[in-house]
């Protein structure tokens, strides 16, 4: 029986907390904050380091947006979050569903 080794060619692209924080003009103990509500994934190192997949720069712009335009505090921003998560969730199932009748309702 053969098994299959897989390496990786280079390191993945990740930001470390200073320059997830530079990156995204944000304090670092603000970001420190939102991980801790659980606004942002990330990963630890053997040290306990934060490290940011480039994604979470988008998420970031995102939570930005939500405080801003309907000044919500970071607590409420999670739940506003999960079900804007899951509208966009149902949208793309009911898009890959077959319609009945063929025609468009409109």
């Amino acid at each position: 029986m053969t098994t299959l080794t897989h390496f990786a060619l280079a390191r993945p692209y990740r930001l470390s907390l200073d320059s997830y924080a530079q990156l995204t003009g944000v304090h670092p103990e603000l970001v420190r904050r939102l991980v801790a509500l659980g606004l942002l994934d990330v990963t630890r190192d053997a040290q306990g380091r934060l490290w940011f997949a480039p994604s979470q720069v988008r998420e970031m712009a995102r939570i930005q947006r939500l405080r801003m335009s309907l000044n919500l505090g970071y607590s409420a921003i999670g739940l506003v979050v999960e079900l804007l998560d899951r509208i966009a969730e149902m949208e793309r199932t009911q898009q890959r569903m077959p319609r009945r009748g063929g025609a468009p309702w409109t």
